[in-house]
Parts: C-alpha cells; structure tokens; sequence
C-alpha cells in the first residue's frame, strides 16, 4: 500500500519554505526553504531607482512563485514519490498582503509601464503607511456607530484592507481605476494553481473585515469614506469565500506539471500564517492560547461566543477552525527588537566572545541575562519598536527603555527587552480575561520557541504553562492538514489534528516568587503604556511627528 501525503506552503515575511507530510502519521518526510530574491522590498524598488517613502514595504509576487516551485520540486523529487501520493496541498500566507491585479490576475507591477510606480507593487502586511487612513476609517466608523468595528477591538489597523485600498485610490486615483482586482496573496497563490479565484474566511474576517452572516461592512459606509471607493467590495473583492481546509478546487495542468504533482491534488482555501501555525501546533478547541513567536507575535484562541474584546485584530466566526470564533490578537514587534539590539547595540568584545565560544551573539547574551533576578536591572521597556497592534492599534508608537544608568550592561538590556515584549503579552491576556474568555494554558510555535529563557520569562510574567510545539515548522504543517482535510483524507481539521500533530515537546511551569516580582513591574508597564500610548498627545508620538517632518522636508 502506498504511503499517502499532503504538502504544506508556507509564505513569510522573508522567505517560503513547503513541507511534505505523511498524512496518516504527521512525520515530516521532507522540507525546503527558499528566500525571495527581493525579499522585503522597503528602500527601492527592484532593478530601478525609485526610492520609497518611510513605512513602506513591498513584495515581488514572482518571489512567491519561485518559491512555490523550487521547493516543492525540492521535496518531491527528493523523496522520488509518485504524484497520485499527494492528495492535498495549503496554503498559509502573511497577511493583509495585497496585490492590486488584472481581470486574468496579471500583477500591476509585472507591466512594463508600471514597473517604477510603488503602489503597482503588492503591499505586504507590514506596509504601515496608511496609517493616515486607518485613523480616518476607524474615526468615521464610530461616528457612524458601524457594528462591525467592535469585533475588531474598535480600532482599525493600517495594516488591514480598508486602509491600503483607500491609500491607492487617495494617492493614485487612476492606478485605483485600473486595478480590477484588489487580492489577497494566499488567494493570488491559490488562484495561479488552480485556475478559480476565491477568498478564504481567514483572511477576509480578520484583515478584510468580513462577517459570515453581515458580511462586508455596508456600501453606504463605503461611500462616506470616500465616494471613489464605493465599488471596493462589489467590484474589487471578488470570489466566492471558503473557510480553511475547504477544497477551492485541483491543481491546474500547468502547475500539476511545473510542481510534480497530479491534476488530481486538491487545493485548500488559504490561511494566514499566524493561523496555520496554531493549527499545526495542535490548537482546535477553546482553553488555551496559542502564540507563534517569531519577527512579530500573533496570539490566536478559540472560543464557543463572540465576545468584543478591547484592540483585538478580530473575532471571526470559521476563522481559524469551522465551528468556532477564531480571535486574534498581536504584538507588531517581538524578535526584530532583539535582532535590532544585537545589530546594533552590542560592544565589540561580545561579538569576540561570540567567535571564540563559536556561539551567537544572542546565545552570548541569553547566557549572561539568565542569571539576572526579576526586577534586578532595574529596567522597563515598552515593546513598541515597530508600533503596537494590541490593544493600541498605532504604527505610530515608538519603543522606549527606562531605568538606564552608567552600570548598565548589554545583557540587561537584552533581558528587559524579552520582558517588555511578555509585558506585552500579559496585558492581551488581561484583555481577553476582563472580557470573559478564560486562558488555561499558552501553546507556542516559531522560532523564538528555541530560546529556554524566552520562555521562562514569559511563564513566569503570565503565571501560565507554557507547552512548546513539536514541530518547529507549525505554520507549514497547518497549512499540510489543511491540504489532506481539502484532498478528503479527514473528514475535519479537528480529525487531523489528533492524528497528524505530535504531542508538545516540553513544557514551562511558572515560578511563583518570581511572578510575583514582575507582578509589581507590571504594574509600572501599565502606567507606561498609558501615559506614552493611549495619551494622543505623549511625548512618542510628538517626536514620531518630528521626526517625519524632519526626514519629508
């Protein structure tokens, strides 16, 4: 009998990485990774001149394609299987990364005439310069008392549809006009496979603002932001939409051929990355908290109401597993602040350690910061280095430390860095515990997972049990049991789950004295983030204003 598999594709921030997984068992068999060529694109454009503008940031979608086939190529051939033995494939992707298309999917970049103007480019998630627009959106929507706002924590993010469509049409009128179509880059992925366009509920209900039963929010609305807009979501947002796991259809002969793979593999409804990763890891019913840490933190639960919950990126009914309301909530910056750090901040005779001990800069740092005692630095950090998601939902906020003195050292620093950023987690938990939706434990996944102090720290500042994933690649292997659930293999994500993930790795058990330590430093994290985030007049955002104006003139 032969054995039988499903592929996950798993789209980053910077790279694309496709498992191949045994659908009976969950043992990866084979895994590639290949990085885009162009990888972020936030200072010029490929090939030409053009500079873009702060908080910009760009992908190249025939990036995405070659990821797509060198490395399920790569996994395929490796393993010399037949194509029939692939029954399914999914698809996760960041998100809200949109592709302004034509009517046959064409991007507006690959156009020859449009090759130097950034908005024909796809803008990825981290594309924060609507910001404008995001506060003009969310300004409107609660004058107007629009309902759909509250699911979203009332705040709408930069980051989201809305505010990128609008920034396109207030900013290029006629590249609006010719866009036909405004597409997610799962969906623009799943599209060039298979042939139909569709959107999944994953990305439509927590960055598109789609309800299952109002749907988008009203025309009327629409029209108000902007009467150029009106045709946005009956026009420009097109296809029908399907949860995950949900088969849009089978793999395209021209893809079929160019992957390996049979016309008979079917294709999954797509899913943000974030999301697959709680799949993978194991998360398909309500209790617990699944955070997967890596550039950024997404903090995903499931629960059996929908409850409004303060400065959530959403509550979405079959957003992450049909049946339940997925919530999510974020922080926009927890592992670039450490990259930063060690970029930028460590002495030369830690980078000499580093080599001679023929470790990391971080493993330097992480040896030297465990043996610090809660509270002992004497140092409090906002984690706000790229702005904050939850429950502030402003790209305009800046990180800050407090506590530096003369005797301060490197590892301190880094120390109440990780903190800050559990701080920050803690407080999203309070969140969603304030509102009635109780957290017993955190799962966690990405690459962050390998570092034991990391997770201690946040244990200990949370006070819950951290149970680490058992596989390190959770996002890809979401996306593989969306694929086998797609192909028909089970008959449910929650089926799949039992029998394709691995039990946790290991578990972190919380220190009660040194919760308590962090308990009183919390406390100071509060009245920070109050005084320098919720404050539209703090001293953060003025200098943020001041420095803009600076750099523009």
């Amino acid at each position: 009998m032969m054995d039988i598999y499903s592929i996950g594709l798993d789209y980053g921030t910077e790279s694309a990485r496709a498992l191949l997984v045994d659908v009976e068992t969950g043992e990866i068999v084979a895994q590639a990774e290949k990085k885009y060529p162009d990888g972020v694109i936030s200072e010029t454009l490929p090939k030409t001149d053009v500079r873009l503008p702060i908080n910009w940031a760009l992908q190249n979608p025939k990036d995405w394609l070659y990821a797509a086939e060198e490395t399920i190529n790569t996994i395929v051939k490796t393993q010399e299987i037949l194509p029939e033995q692939v029954v399914g494939l999914g698809v996760d992707f960041t998100s809200c990364t949109l592709v302004p298309t034509l009517e046959d999917g064409t991007p507006l970049c690959w156009l020859e005439p449009l090759q130097n103007e950034p908005h024909a480019w796809p803008k990825l998630w981290k594309h924060h310069s609507p910001q404008d627009q995001a506060e003009r959106i969310t300004q409107l929507a609660l004058e107007m008392d629009q309902k759909w706002l509250h699911r979203y924590g009332g705040i709408v993010s930069s980051e989201w549809l809305l505010p990128k469509a609008l920034e396109l049409l207030e900013e290029k009128p006629e590249l609006y006009k010719k866009t036909r179509f405004l597409v997610e880059g799962a969906d623009w992925v799943i599209w060039q496979l298979t042939g139909i366009l569709v959107q999944n509920s994953c990305c439509a209900g927590y960055k598109g603002t789609w309800h299952k039963r109002d749907g988008f929010p009203s025309k009327s609305f629409i029209e108000t932001v902007n009467p150029d807009l009106s045709d946005l979501f009956e026009e420009k947002i097109q296809g029908k939409i399907l949860a995950p796991g949900e088969k849009v259809g089978y793999m395209s002969d021209k893809w079929a051929g160019k992957l390996g793979l049979s016309q008979t593999c079917a294709v999954s409804a797509g899913i943000i990355d974030a999301h697959s990763a709680a799949i993978g890891s194991g998360l398909s019913s309500s209790g617990s908290m699944f955070m997967i840490m890596g550039t950024s933190t997404c903090h995903m639960l499931m629960f059996t109401e929908e409850i409004l919950v303060e400065g959530i990126s959403g509550v979405v009914e079959d957003g992450i597993v049909p049946g339940f309301y997925g919530y999510e909530a974020g922080q926009v910056s927890v592992g670039d602040i450490f990259a930063w750090f060690v970029e930028n901040c460590v002495p030369k005779e830690y980078q000499i350690e580093a080599e001679k001990s023929k470790q990391s800069i971080h493993q330097i740092l992480t040896e030297k910061a465990l043996h610090l005692r809660p509270g002992e630095t004497g140092l409090l950090s906002l984690d706000w280095w790229n702005g904050c998601r939850t429950p502030l939902v402003d790209a305009d906020l800046t990180g800050l430390i407090m506590g530096l003195n003369l005797n301060t050292k490197p590892e301190e620093i880094y120390r109440a860095l990780i903190e800050g950023t559990a701080f920050g987690t803690r407080l999203i938990i309070d969140l969603f515990e304030e509102a009635g939706v109780t957290i017993s434990k955190l799962q966690v996944g990405g690459g962050l997972t390998k570092n034991e102090l990391i997770l201690k720290i946040y244990s200990d500042i949370t006070n819950l049990p951290i149970e680490v994933a058992s596989s390190q690649y959770s996002s890809a292997l979401g996306a593989a049991i969306l694929g086998s659930v797609a192909g028909g293999y089970y008959p449910s994500i929650e089926r799949a789950v039992e029998k394709m993930v691995m039990p946790s790795s290991k578990v972190i058990l919380p220190d009660s004295d040194n919760h308590n330590y962090y308990s009183m430093i919390y406390d100071e994290y509060n009245k920070l983030a109050k005084l320098f985030g919720r404050d539209s007049d703090s001293s953060l955002k003025r200098m943020f204003g001041i420095r803009e104006k600076v750099i523009r003139n």
